[in-house]
């Protein structure tokens, strides 16, 4: 692929840490992890340790306070190495980011020196059973009831929704019939009187990412609790964050493909059809080269998306642009190479096969690429 100068030294030596975790302390664990359906807490510990959550934490609330090119490789490497079981630290990254822009310090204070050290583990609760994107057609709603709020509603699709300590809901506390000036976020503890889980979902792929539905009945949490300290903002605390859930999806999607790619390249080589190499077949080589330079435009692409979110710039449009674009080129990627591998590539032990089954839903969650395709189109 063409060559990186996006990181450095100290970028690199981190890679190289947590390659070491993933292949020594996941990757032989995470086929147990999917029967079990989540990802034991000892590994949230672990990698705490290690530096690899919510890397861009204040030192002030117990992180490390580096750049957003180590969270870029965390989920490069993650999802190289088919540990999609190890997204939830994504998820938990993107609920930090909410704390540190936008928490009041005694929020801060509280929640954020936890979850870098992996002793806390959070979660975030959009995605109702008849609501998706549109976040503004909520029903979960909070009532005022003197110092607190009377939570009522139900969440489904939760990442983390087993694992997790607590969990920032969004609701409505307003009836002012604006949409987003009613919406608000809300940090509810998961053993707060009132707060059900589901069973884990059953998916077709991601089986290790422990997901369930949560369930709201007269769930009283202090208003205290409204991230931020003042109700009507979570909307816009929402569109703020989504440009880099977006990213993170993006960047995910590359680590995958390219891993995908080169495990076929690596196949390819080695598998022999009628005497000879499939790669030395005319027809293996072009495609294979046409991923390539496919590959290669993904990788620059999201590279100089990193640049603008470190300097300030990345819009929500290009960030979605990117998610729409490389989880699409992941899925295409994933089909040529099974194919390559034949049937051999429909059987599990296969990596491709796991990529299969693992590469849909990046078309779908941080927003569904039909509505990526929406905010492009609004710039244009």
């Amino acid at each position: 692929m063409i060559p990186r100068d996006l990181f450095e030294h100290e970028h690199d030596e981190f890679r190289n840490t947590v390659r070491r975790f993933l292949n020594e302390e996941c990757i032989p664990f995470h086929e147990q992890w999917e029967a079990e359906q989540r990802v034991p807490r000892h590994i949230w510990q672990r990698a705490g340790q290690l530096g690899m959550l919510n890397v861009t934490t204040p030192q002030a609330y117990g992180g490390l306070e580096l750049d957003r090119r180590f969270s870029m490789i965390v989920q490069e490497e993650v999802g190289r190495a088919l540990t999609k079981g190890l997204n939830g630290f994504n998820v938990h990254d993107i609920c930090a980011g909410y704390l540190i822009n936008f928490g009041t310090q005694e929020q801060k204070q509280r929640w954020l020196p936890g979850m870098a050290a992996g002793e806390i583990i959070s979660a975030i609760a959009m995605t109702e059973p008849n609501t998706g994107s549109d976040l503004q057609a909520i029903t979960t709603r909070a009532v005022s009831d003197g110092g607190d709020y009377i939570i009522d509603g139900s969440k489904t699709f939760i990442s983390n929704g087993i694992n997790c300590d607590f969990v920032i809901v969004v609701a409505k506390t307003g009836n002012s019939g604006k949409g987003s000036r009613d919406i608000s976020l809300i940090i509810v503890e998961a053993d707060t009187p009132g707060l059900t889980r589901s069973r884990p979902l059953k998916k077709i792929g991601m089986h290790a990412q422990d997901t369930c539905m949560l369930f709201f009945e007269n769930v009283r949490v202090p208003k205290a609790n409204v991230l931020g300290g003042a109700e009507g903002q979570g909307f816009y605390q929402l569109m703020k964050e989504l440009a880099w859930e977006r990213m993170s999806v993006a960047i995910e999607s590359m680590g995958s493909a390219m891993a995908a790619f080169e495990s076929t390249l690596d196949y390819t080589r080695s598998r022999r059809v009628f005497g000879k190499p499939i790669i030395e077949f005319q027809n293996s080589r072009f495609k294979l080269a046409e991923l390539k330079v496919e590959l290669a435009l993904g990788q620059s692409f999201v590279d100089q998306c990193m640049v603008q979110l470190l300097e300030g710039r990345l819009d929500g449009a290009t960030a979605a642009a990117a998610k729409m674009w490389c989880s699409e080129l992941y899925g295409r990627v994933v089909d040529v190479c099974l194919q390559l591998h034949g049937g051999n590539g429909y059987m599990l032990e296969c990596p491709i096969a796991r990529h299969y089954l693992e590469c849909r839903v990046n078309r779908i969650y941080a927003g569904s690429n039909d509505i990526m395709r929406e905010l492009v189109a609004r710039t244009l």
